[in-house]
């Protein structure tokens, strides 16, 4: 043993030495060539070893990506599931195409398969051509298209962090993307052309930001390195599967400006996957929307959005959320979609279409995707779908009350984490997450909190029933003072405010039956369980669920359902306040239409408060009677929804309605997305916290020397040396 571990030392330093020996020769072949030099690009075409972007050759009428007749099939204990079937779309150089439709369309997949990404391993059956270049994918080896692949598509993922290795520095993971193509490129090289494509992407201060780990980016610069990945190798093709789905407004405005900007620098086709019509409104030149596994409708936007030729296309216009229509009811689309292991002989959207659910054709005989117009649509009763579009004013909003009595009072609260370091974790500094915030919540009223990510919502949510416990501050549940209750007085005010949580599932025990779940509070207050069952079927019937469903576990349910699951269990102890934090950020539009409409049901019924906390100001609009904008970690501007909407007062507040994508191509707008990211904190700051950031007060004296207080300005609260100057 010992004289083979002592062999296996000796080829081990022999391969070492080797391969050092090896990397001088290269770095000196390097040096004595130059910056000027050309070197032997992934794809085997000379480019100039510099990063001079190099000329895109237009094809016309030759399409960089082609989807031909593809099927995807997933074998399942129930049954083989069709999850993509038979569909055909392509892109030019050049032109982006969005494809959108609910959760479980087929979206994702279709564009895994036709890459050959899959890696379920119960894929039942890939068929079809997807072709690159003119190149079938799926017909080449492994190894053949993976080198494709890295060269000429590109894809960004949802979810930028786990895109990234946590281990590995950021600068090094771009730069491995460089070099895994192009074997002849040095790393002083490839670290220029990090440097300058972290530059490209807006990301400050590069030099110190490549050797800097993931975790240490926020979601929208660990979103940009993806993208400058992306484009390192200046693909043909370009990927971005719902690219802004959990990012702000204004992270998100940044974002698609620079998809704009790696879809101009590389002339890449890009296709991008989104349930967000607003973005796809302002980015997309053509849309392809699927249902069930198939396209049912494509056509240029301009045609998707004003004259919509198929019933689901215009059921999920009319599901959005608009700031250009009248607050009130959404029109959501009823019921689900079809389970893929039953293929029905007729339109898989009929038991849910408006027009065609009780026509005979529409039931027996499967409508084929066959061209109109500018476009192509799957419908027997193509170009009726228009009616469905909601009409300006057609939607009335209950008015709520404005002097109803207060059911939470918040007064100087204030959260402060301390930031530890050293083996005897010493506390070196604090971060000031929320610092001194008034909020009152009357009852039957809803008051929407809006901001950044990172500017202190969540810690304010949490801190209102001490899941965290505020530093500063009074917080008063009717009438009684929640930080000096303890033992049966906080379990009893506990009950009185409940809590929904962004992802349902993670806030549900996966081991109990859904039942079990929305019975927890219940079960904690000593009610009996006959009682308790009662209590959860009644409001099982209220959310939408089916009694019969109780028994089963969470993970039979789909994303909306589990979170009406989480609303009835919030509901079931008679709060007086629930607090949504992000609830419906997570899902499509139609479910998310539904849960909203349910939200505003049960408030007319029951008479509770809601904070509602979100990152999406057309949501937002849609419940809430009051808003407050917060900015690290303080309310910069507070007052009633429509007064606040029309005309904001706060530069900051301005800045977010301006992020807002328009779901409407006509007035499509390039948008001027706010800069830069909030202030450190820990940092000690002095003056306005926004200043920074201010298109009115960076250079002014006032800004920077006092902080401004919340005083009134036209009916609303402001804090904002200059807001008679807003526009």
């Amino acid at each position: 043993m010992v004289l083979a571990s002592r062999r296996r030392h000796r080829r081990e330093l022999l391969d070492t030495v080797v391969r050092l020996t090896l990397r001088s020769l290269t770095c000196r072949i390097s040096l004595r060539l130059g910056d000027g030099s050309m070197r032997v690009a992934g794809s085997g075409r000379l480019r100039p070893a510099t990063a001079e972007p190099h000329p895109v050759e237009e094809h016309p009428g030759e399409p960089a990506l082609r989807i031909d007749d593809l099927v995807v099939e997933f074998a399942t204990p129930a049954g083989t599931v069709r999850a993509v079937d038979h569909v055909t779309y392509q892109v030019a150089r050049g032109e982006t195409l969005a494809v959108v439709g609910e959760t479980g369309s087929g979206k994702s997949v279709t564009v895994l398969a036709a890459l050959g990404l899959l890696s379920a391993g119960n894929v039942h059956r890939v068929s079809g051509r997807a072709e690159v270049g003119g190149q079938d994918l799926l017909a080449l080896p492994a190894r053949e298209r993976r080198t494709r692949l890295g060269a000429d598509v590109a894809m960004i993922f949802q979810d930028p962090m786990s895109a990234l290795d946590p281990v590995q520095r950021v600068g090094d993971q771009i730069a491995e993307a460089l070099r895994a193509h192009d074997r002849a490129l040095t790393a002083r090289t490839a670290r220029a052309r990090v440097l300058e494509l972290l530059t490209q992407v807006g990301v400050p201060q590069p030099e110190i930001r490549y050797d800097q780990y993931p975790h240490q980016f926020s979601g929208g610069m660990c979103q940009r390195v993806v993208i400058a990945m992306a484009i390192a190798n200046r693909p043909t093709v370009l990927i971005a599967d719902e690219p802004t789905t959990a990012l702000d407004v204004s992270v998100q405005a940044q974002i698609l400006e620079l998809l704009r900007l790696a879809a101009r620098e590389t002339g890449a086709a890009t296709v991008l996957i989104t349930h967000d019509l607003g973005v796809v409104a302002e980015m997309a030149d053509r849309a392809a929307v699927m249902y069930a596994g198939r396209i049912v409708e494509t056509a240029p936007v301009a045609r998707i959005f004003g004259r919509p030729q198929h019933p689901y296309t215009a059921s999920l216009l009319a599901s959005l959320p608009r700031l250009d229509q009248p607050r009130g009811r959404l029109r959501a689309i009823p019921g689900q979609p079809p389970d893929l292991r039953e293929r029905s002989a007729g339109c898989a959207f009929a038991p849910r279409c408006p027009i065609g659910g009780d026509l005979p054709e529409c039931r027996t005989e499967r409508p084929l995707l066959v061209p109109r117009d500018d476009g192509a649509v799957a419908c027997h009763h193509a170009g009726q779908a228009v009616t469905l579009l909601p009409q300006p004013g057609a939607r009335p909003s209950a008015a709520r009350p404005d002097d109803a009595p207060a059911v939470v009072e918040v007064a100087g609260l204030a959260k402060v984490f301390p930031i530890r370091r050293g083996l005897l974790a010493r506390t070196v500094a604090t971060a000031r997450a929320v610092d001194g915030v008034d909020l009152r919540i009357g009852q039957g009223s809803t008051l929407g909190l809006v901001g950044e990510s990172g500017c202190g919502k969540s810690t304010l949510a949490r801190s209102l029933i001490r899941l965290l416990e505020p530093t500063a501050g009074s917080i008063r549940i009717d009438g009684a003072d929640l930080l000096r209750a303890n033992g049966r007085q906080l379990r009893r005010l506990r009950q009185r405010v409940q809590m929904v949580y962004q992802d349902p599932y993670s806030s549900l025990n996966p081991r109990l039956s859904v039942g079990d779940n929305a019975a927890e509070p219940l079960r904690l207050a000593g009610v009996p369980r006959t009682e308790r069952r009662r209590t959860v079927l009644e409001l099982f019937e209220k959310v939408g669920l089916r009694p019969e469903h109780a028994d089963r576990l969470p993970a039979e349910f789909s994303g909306g359902q589990r979170q009406r699951v989480a609303i009835a269990r919030a509901l079931a102890p008679g709060p007086a306040l629930v607090i949504f934090d992000e609830p419906v950020s997570a899902l499509d539009v139609s479910v998310q239409a539904q849960v909203l409409n349910l939200l505003r049901d049960l408030q007319d019924e029951t008479g509770v408060a809601y904070l509602f906390v979100s990152h999406d100001l057309s949501v937002v609009r849609q419940m809430a009677d009051t808003v407050a904008v917060m900015y690290l970690g303080a309310i910069v501007e507070t007052g009633a929804a429509g007064q606040l909407y029309r005309r904001p007062r706060h530069p900051y507040t301005r800045a977010l309605l301006d992020s807002i994508p328009v779901p409407d191509p006509s007035v499509r707008r390039s948008r001027v997305p706010l800069t830069g990211d909030p202030p450190d904190p820990t940092a000690a700051t002095t003056g306005c916290r926004f200043r920074s950031r201010c298109p009115l007060g960076r250079d002014r004296a006032a800004c920077a020397d006092r902080t401004p207080e919340l005083r009134q300005v036209d009916g609303r609260w402001t804090a904002c040396h200059f807001a008679e100057e807003v526009a």
